[in-house]
Formats: structure tokens, C-alpha cells, sequence
């Protein structure tokens, strides 16, 4: 060997990683492999021998001496089972995934995009594509300079071939162009050509071993390198089978590298043996030309394992016993030397590395053609589908192979060395995350028939892998796994929608289900208490304004989106509102909001009600409060016509065709009857305060447009001149001025949503405004000020309070009542008889934050509620973006139930987008 030579084996070892194996074209994701003509490989012709050729390679003729060399037989040995340990854990995560069910083309790519969905598997897909393709370049650049030492030097026995840039290009393109061919053809040629160069190097090793015995003790000669000066011997000694070498050779010895100049240390040393041990893929990358790879992977991989670990330690064993300490650190290409016939090591180096190269063009095509069958980047690959009549992807095999050609231009690959094989043990992780959350996820569709495996087991095969790699390259691990990130994003906003499930989804439910068996309900308290919303939609076109108004109310809580559809299951041949699932949540898509959908039959809208009330959410997580839309006699408006919504049904692994809102019913004309009446609508909200539910009405949100209030916000953050942001609070029962306080559950309650409003991040720039309703000359007005004051800030709310005089509005109730000449509000009511003090107070006053509510509509008339909503309107100046209204308690005579609906309209005519709220849940504290 030339002095040229150390520099090349240095190359080709420290580089050396898994070599993909040719795949045959997919199936498709959802049938599972075909039985067809292709697939015609067994476990030793399609698993054994590719996966020994990819975990041999070169390193088995070049760097188990660099090994023994420099860490002694003990290290050795223990940095194999280190390391075998690492790999045999990732192959139980292979076989247990392989053995899960049908396996498909694809391999690595295949078992990872499958388990945790698209793009997870699409990126590390992308990376293994990339690493195949600067693997083939390196071992051709390898090859080349394997060549050109031999047959390109002066000293050796023939020289014919010219050397330099240009020259090693043309060289490397021939040889590229061999492999391409052989790729062309297709997998069964190339398959076949694996058993002749398998058939090569075990004849090697054979050699080797059989030298080891046979050949006498001699001396030498080393290759000339920098690290040698005048004193340094140029010869060494190998010494057959002698103790004396196997003890001189156990311990450690570290020291500089010849080949590159660098000391030594465990970890560097542990680092390129442990290239040598990787190709565990090779076999399961062939899986779309194998006849039952459920079967043949398991069995093969195993087995190959078992081989190599068994041949690298009795290699080791061997050195350390017949050749002295310098030998071993000053020629790693001993075994050439010291061979029967010295050139069968050359023969071995050359049939090894054309077998890399070969296996990673036809690896790194058929991951390419996984990828674009998959479509996970949109059309950018759609050219790679093509296929011959046999079934070859020849346009992937030509991308390929135009990269190759790429790179090779680069001439030198020491660079891209070490994070190519930080790719592969990146996959290697993949793997293993991917059997982790497959079995942590415990879905009753995972019983691999492959045994050998727990989570102990997947869990130590991924951080084994991890650690490789950043004991190998800590710069090149970063960057691999920032660009893993990119791809991730990328695939993520490009890809398409597919039904290969999302392991994912079975965590979270398996997560899920935990915490709300630990969410009790007996421990709720009220400092953590939080809107969780039944939004009542009768037709989704025609408020989409208040869906969005009540996403940003619910304060990370619970917002359910209840739709009651009349009728009965009876006589029906199935559930109607099955098929109407995937509508609703293209809607929920549509509008950006973080809500569920529960959709029940019910024979009226009332019965429909009360069902949702009862079986919406789990334990801890159900609806604290139900919002319904205002009873008015307005007409609709559409809000949907002529808009396509993204579809939410993961049905195919292609782009979901849109779905037209036209699956949701047309709005109701001015003319058509509604499906609920007045009494059944004032019915649902004495029913959900019955059931401990708080109540709010919304009104007018037709009118509301959140991109408007999205740009007001933007022009108040980029102090603009414009009027402001408002959210009006009115926390004062209107319809009962006898009803002064403003501490109590019900107030609290509709200022404890305003203020939840006002926290997300949409309305952070509005101002609240409290308006506190007084007489003019009340003794009462300081102390209420006050009061309300102190509150706010125990609450930590910040909001400007308003003082209303509403002296004229106040007197008309109490004309009507037959109470002229009535003092404060406070003072002349006391000042009346027992029996209408007793009246006043069921007719308006507040037990436990239920408003009893029986007789007062009788005594209210339209003119002083006109004259209540009047005074709303004089008062919000600059028009606010929404107000809170107080909702009184309904009566409990159902006769009344008319005239108060009749009321509540009268009260919030006009004012815009409005919520009249009823709270009967205490939602505040001021204790830490």
C-alpha cells in the first residue's frame, strides 16, 4: 500500500453508515403489500446478506486493528457490547413494528411516517434520502482513491491510470454510471449482484482467518506518514499466536492518529467503531421485494446481528493475540500485509465499497419514490412516480443518481462524513420514539407477533442513538436536527391530510383519559374557576359572528358548539346527524376557534337542550354555562354563501376536496315558521338555571366582525388616532331599581366575563366601562362609589366606573306603581309599609343569586324598559364593541313567560352587539 492509503481508509470508515436497500414500488398506504411477481426475496437473499454487507463494508477490513489498536482488547470488547447493545434494542423496535402488521415500501421512512404520521416520518424520509445520496458519493469518491492508490502511483505494480481532480471526476462518473445500470435494471439484479460480492467478502474473511493460523511471524513494513520523523521505526512485528502479544494487548494505549493527526480518546474510538455496526436498515429497506417481510426482517436482521458481533469480536480477539501494540496503531490496513495472498484485502475493500454505493443509489431511490407516492410535498416530486412496466421507479433511480453526480463535484467529502452518519442514527432514534409511543399509547391494535420487546427496551435503543450522536459530531447532531425541524414545518404547511393515523392522537387520549379521572370535581375551587361554554347554534350561517365572540370569552375553558336537530330515531334507518359531523368541524376549522361539537336528536329543541346540558364534557370538564341566541323577529342573514370550507375528515392520504357550505340548511326566509316558540325558548333558560347552569343571551351579533376589532386593536398598539376600544358593564338589575347592590353572585359573574374578555389577547387594548346607576342627592352614591371601588381593586380589575343618574327613568316605575313622591333609593323604600316591603323583595330581591322573579313583569311598562334602553344608548359614547347586560331571573309563572321575553327585547333594542348575562356560580375571590 501507497502513503496515500491511511487517508483513504480513514474515509472510508469514519463515514461508513447504513446502506438503504432498493425497495419496490408501494402499494399504497392503506392495502399493504400485494402479492405480486416482484416481490420474490426471502430472509437470506433479501435481509441476511444485504444487512451483513451494510454492517461490514470496509470497516471490517480497516479499522478492527485502528480498534484494538489504540483501546486494547478489554475496551474492545466492551465497546462492542456497548454498542450492540444499542443497536440489538433498536432492532427489537424494527422487528416489533415490522411484525405490527402489513409492511409496505418504504422501509425506515415507511415504519416512522405510518406510526407517527406524516411529518414526523416525511422529514426523517427527506433526511434518509439526503444521507443515501452523500453516502453513495462517498463510497464512489472511496472507491476511486482505493483505485488510484493501487494503480495510480509509480510504486505500484502497474501504472496506468493518470490521477488529479478532472481524472478522479471521470473515474468516479463510470463507476456512478455501473451502478446506475445495475439500479435500472431493477431490485432482483441487483440483488443478485449483492450475493456475488457477498459471496467476495466472506471469502475475504476466510482468507483472513485462516492467515491468522497459517501464516508465519514476519516483520512489517509500515506506511509512511506525517507523525513519522527519524527515530520512529518504519517496521513492526506480527507475531502469530503468542501470549505474550494477547497481554501487552489488553489494556488501553491512546494515542495520535496517524491518519489524521488527533489524539485519541475512548469516546473517538468508540465513535468510529461504532459506524461499523450500523446498516441494521439494509433488510427492512428491502421490504417491498420481500415475500413476507413480517417474517423475513425479524429473522434476517437477528441473525446478521448475531454474525457480525461474532466476527467483529473474534477479529478483535485475533489481533490483540498475534500482533505487537505498534502494528496495530501505525497500519490499519494489516490485514493486507499479513494475508496469504495480500491483494484478496484489496479485493474485498474494492467489492465493499461498490456495494455501498450501489445499495445507496437504489435506497435513495426508492425513498424518493415513497415520498412522492406519498405526496407530502404538494407536486414538487410528482415526477419521481413514474414507473417502468416492471414496476422500477426509473425517474426516482435518474433524480438519484443526478444528486450523486452533484456531489461528486465536491471531489473531497470529509465534511459530509460525520453528518451522514449522524442522519442514520437519527433515523435509528426515529424508530424507536416510534415503537415507544406505539406501545405508550397502548392501542389495542399493537400486538406485534414479535415479542422481544417493552418500552424499556425502545426507550434505551433512543437514547443509545441519541448519545451516539452527539458523542460522534455535537455540532453535526444540532445541525441534523435543526434541519429535521425545517423539513417538519415545511411538510407540515405543504402536505397533504392523510388517514395513516396519528399516533398522536392515541397519546393524547390515552393522556386524556388519565387526567380526567384526576380532574375531581369535588375539588374545584373558585379561584380556578373558568367559563366552559354550551353554545346553542341553530344554523351555523347565520352566526359565525357570535362563535368567534364567545372563542375568545371561553378563557381556555370547555366551549362546546350544541346543535339540536328535530325528530326521532325511530323508524329512521340510521343516526341523520352522523354525517353531519364533518361539516361542523370544516366549520370550526374555517372560523379558527378551539371548540367541540355535539349534535343531538331530539323530538323538540327543549328536550334537545336539556340532553346536551346533561351528557356534554367528562367529570370536571362540563359546561358551567349555556349561551343561546336572542329570540327577536329579525331575518337572518347568511354569513356563509358562496364559501368553501376546508374539509376535517381525515379520509385519504391526498389533498381532501373542499367541502361547499351548502351541507348546512338553507336560512330561514322572513316568512317561515321557526321550530321554537316563545314559551319552550323562555323554558330552555329556566330549565339551565334549574340545573345549575349559568345563562347569557347574545343579541345582535350579526353586527359583530372580529377582523374589525382585530384592526382597531392593531391601530391603539400603533397609537393611532382613533375613538378606542370599549366594553360597556352594566352590572345593575335595570328592570328592578329596588335592587341597588352591585356585590353580589350575579353582578360578579357578568363583571368576571367582562373581564375575561378583556384578558385574551384580541381585546387586551379595550377599556371596560361600569356604569353604576344612582339618584341625584342619594346618601347611599359615595358609599356605593366606594364600595365598588374597594372591589375592583380586591378583584384586580381595572376598569373606569361611570356614575349614571337615572332619577327620570326611576320614576316611571314607581308612578306606575302608585309610589309618587319617593325619596332615595334607598331611604323611601324602607320608609314604606311591611306588606309592600315584603312584595318589593320577592318581586326583585336575590336569594343565593337566583333572582325570584314572579310578579314584577306584571308591574313594568314598556315605557320605563324604552326609557331603560334609552339611557344605554345616551351613555355609550364612543359605541362600544359589545355590551353586559344583567338578566334577570325568568318568572316562575309560565303565563309571564311572553311578556318578560317581550321585556328583555325592549331592553336590549338596538344596542349593538349585546350579552345579557344570569349568573347564579360564584366565580370570584380576593384570597390567594
Amino acid at each position: 500500500m501507497s502513503e496515500r492509503t491511511p487517508l483513504l481508509h480513514y474515509r472510508l470508515t469514519t463515514s461508513t453508515g447504513p446502506r438503504p436497500r432498493g425497495v419496490s414500488e408501494p402499494t399504497g398506504p392503506q392495502s399493504g403489500p400485494r402479492q405480486n411477481p416482484t416481490r420474490k426475496l426471502g430472509v437470506m437473499f433479501g435481509v441476511v446478506i444485504p444487512t451483513l454487507l451494510s454492517m461490514f463494508s470496509v470497516v471490517v477490513f480497516l479499522r478492527v486493528g485502528f480498534v484494538v489498536g489504540q483501546a486494547g482488547l478489554y475496551h474492545s470488547i466492551a465497546m462492542l457490547l456497548v454498542a450492540y447493545f444499542i443497536i440489538t434494542m433498536t432492532v427489537f423496535s424494527i422487528c416489533a413494528i415490522s411484525t405490527n402488521g402489513a409492511l409496505d415500501a418504504g422501509g425506515a421512512y415507511y415504519m416512522i411516517s405510518r406510526a407517527l404520521g406524516p411529518e414526523f416520518g416525511g422529514s426523517i424520509g427527506i433526511m434518509f434520502f439526503l444521507a443515501n445520496v452523500c453516502g453513495c458519493a462517498l463510497y464512489v469518491l472511496g472507491l476511486v482513491e482505493a483505485i488510484l492508490s493501487t494503480f495510480g502511483e509509480p510504486e505500484g505494480f502497474h501504472q496506468a491510470l493518470p490521477s488529479g481532480y478532472w481524472w478522479c471526476l471521470l473515474y468516479g462518473t463510470i463507476l456512478l454510471f455501473l451502478c446506475l445500470i445495475v439500479c435500472l435494471v431493477g431490485a432482483h439484479i441487483y440483488a443478485k449482484a449483492t450475493f456475488v460480492i457477498f459471496i467476495i467478502v466472506v471469502t475475504v474473511l476466510a482468507s483472513i482467518f485462516v492467515s491468522f493460523f497459517i501464516v508465519e511471524p514476519t516483520v512489517v513494513t509500515l506506511p509512511e506518514t506525517s507523525l513519522m520523523n527519524d527515530t520512529s521505526s518504519r517496521t513492526a512485528n506480527y507475531t502469530g499466536l503468542w501470549l505474550g502479544t494477547l497481554r501487552a494487548n489488553l489494556f488501553s494505549d491512546y494515542t495520535m492518529d496517524y491518519t489524521t493527526s488527533s489524539m485519541m480518546t475512548f469516546a473517538t474510538v468508540f465513535a468510529v467503531m461504532f459506524n461499523g455496526c450500523t446498516g441494521i436498515m439494509a433488510g427492512s429497506n428491502m421490504s417491498g421485494d420481500l415475500k413476507n417481510p413480517s417474517y423475513s426482517i425479524p429473522k434476517g436482521t437477528l441473525a446478521a446481528v448475531f454474525i457480525t458481533f461474532i466476527t467483529y469480536g473474534l477479529l478483535s480477539l485475533l489481533a490483540a493475540w498475534t500482533c505487537d501494540r505498534y502494528l496495530l496503531q501505525r497500519d490499519y490496513s494489516f490485514l493486507g500485509d499479513i494475508n496469504v495472498w495480500p491483494p484478496m484485502v484489496t479485493v474485498g475493500i474494492y467489492s465493499s465499497a461498490m456495494s455501498a454505493a450501489m445499495s445507496n443509489l437504489i435506497g435513495a431511490s426508492r425513498i424518493l419514490y415513497a415520498l412522492s407516492k406519498d405526496n407530502l410535498l404538494g407536486g414538487a416530486l410528482a415526477l419521481a412516480k413514474r414507473t417502468s412496466r416492471t414496476g422500477n421507479p426509473w425517474v426516482s433511480v435518474l433524480i438519484s443518481w443526478l444528486l450523486v453526480q452533484v456531489v461528486l463535484f465536491a471531489g473531497k467529502l470529509n465534511t459530509i462524513a460525520g453528518i451522514v452518519t449522524i442522519f442514520f442514527l437519527l433515523v435509528y432514534a426515529a424508530v424507536n420514539l416510534a415503537c415507544l409511543a406505539l406501545e405508550w399509547a397502548s392501542a389495542p391494535n399493537f400486538r406485534p407477533s414479535f415479542q422481544c420487546f417493552t418500552w424499556h427496551t425502545c426507550t434505551l435503543g433512543f437514547f443509545g442513538c441519541l448519545v451516539m450522536m452527539f458523542l460522534i459530531s455535537s455540532i453535526h447532531a444540532f445541525a441534523s436536527m435543526a434541519f429535521m425541524l425545517l423539513l417538519l414545518m415545511l411538510i407540515h404547511y405543504l402536505g397533504p391530510i392523510s388517514n395513516w393515523g396519528y399516533i398522536s392522537q392515541a397519546l393524547i387520549f390515552h393522556q386524556v383519559r388519565k387526567y380526567l379521572l384526576m380532574l375531581d370535581v369535588r375539588k374545584d375551587h373558585v379561584k380556578f374557576w373558568r367559563p366552559q361554554v354550551l353554545l346553542m347554534v341553530q344554523n351555523p350561517r347565520t352566526c359565525t359572528g357570535l362563535m368567534t365572540f364567545i372563542n375568545d370569552l371561553k378563557k381556555s375553558g370547555l366551549y362546546v358548539l350544541g346543535h339540536v336537530k328535530l325528530g326521532l330515531l325511530d323508524g329512521l334507518p340510521s343516526y341523520p346527524l352522523q354525517s353531519c359531523y364533518d361539516s361542523w368541524l370544516s366549520l370550526v376549522d374555517h372560523l379558527k376557534i378551539k371548540a367541540f361539537v355535539n349534535l343531538t336528536l331530539a323530538d323538540s329543541v327543549r328536550h334537545g337542550v336539556q340532553n346536551l346540558l346533561f351528557i356534554s364534557g367528562f367529570g370536571g370538564m362540563r359546561p358551567n354555562t349555556l349561551i343561546l341566541g336572542f329570540y327577536d323577529d329579525c331575518t337572518p342573514e347568511d354569513n356563509l354563501s358562496n364559501q368553501t370550507l376546508p374539509s376535517a375528515a381525515l379520509g385519504s392520504d391526498k389533498a381532501c376536496p373542499a367541502m361547499d357550505s351548502s351541507s348546512f340548511p338553507a336560512v330561514r326566509g322572513a316568512e317561515d315558521s321557526k321550530d321554537l316558540q316563545e314559551e319552550e325558548y323562555v323554558s330552555i333558560i329556566a330549565d339551565a338555571v334549574k340545573m345549575g347552569k349559568n345563562v347569557a343571551l347574545a343579541r345582535y351579533f350579526n353586527q359583530f366582525n372580529r377582523k374589525e376589532i382585530l384592526g382597531l386593536r392593531k391601530k391603539l398598539c400603533d397609537q393611532q388616532s382613533v375613538p378606542g376600544l370599549f366594553v360597556d358593564v352594566w352590572p345593575l338589575n335595570l328592570l328592578n331599581p329596588n335592587s341597588h347592590g352591585y356585590v353580589n353572585v350575579c353582578s360578579l359573574f357578568l363583571l368576571q366575563l367582562a373581564c375575561v374578555l378583556h384578558e385574551t389577547r384580541a381585546w387586551n387594548q379595550a377599556r371596560l366601562r361600569l356604569f353604576l346607576c344612582v339618584e341625584a342627592g342619594c346618601s347611599l352614591q359615595k358609599d356605593e362609589m366606594k364600595k365598588v371601588q374597594r372591589m375592583l381593586k380586591e378583584l384586580r380589575i381595572s376598569a373606569q366606573v361611570q356614575v349614571v343618574a337615572w332619577d327620570q327613568v326611576v320614576a316611571l316605575h314607581w308612578q306606575r306603581r302608585g309610589r309618587r313622591g319617593r325619596g332615595s333609593l334607598g331611604e323611601s323604600s324602607r320608609a314604606d309599609d311591611d306588606d309592600g316591603d315584603q312584595r318589593l323583595r320577592q318581586d326583585g330581591e336575590e336569594d343565593d343569586g337566583i333572582q325570584l322573579f314572579p310578579h314584577i313583569t306584571s308591574h313594568l311598562t314598556d315605557e320605563f324598559i324604552s326609557a331603560v334602553n334609552s339611557l344605554i344608548r345616551r351613555h355609550g359614547s364612543p359605541k362600544p364593541a359589545v355590551r353586559f347586560l344583567y338578566l334577570p331571573h325568568p318568572p316562575t309563572d309560565t303565563s309571564c313567560y311572553h311578556t318578560y321575553l317581550h321585556q328583555m327585547d325592549l331592553l336590549s333594542r338596538d344596542l349593538g352587539p349585546t350579552l345579557l348575562v344570569h349568573g347564579i356560580t360564584p366565580v370570584v375571590t380576593t384570597d390567594l
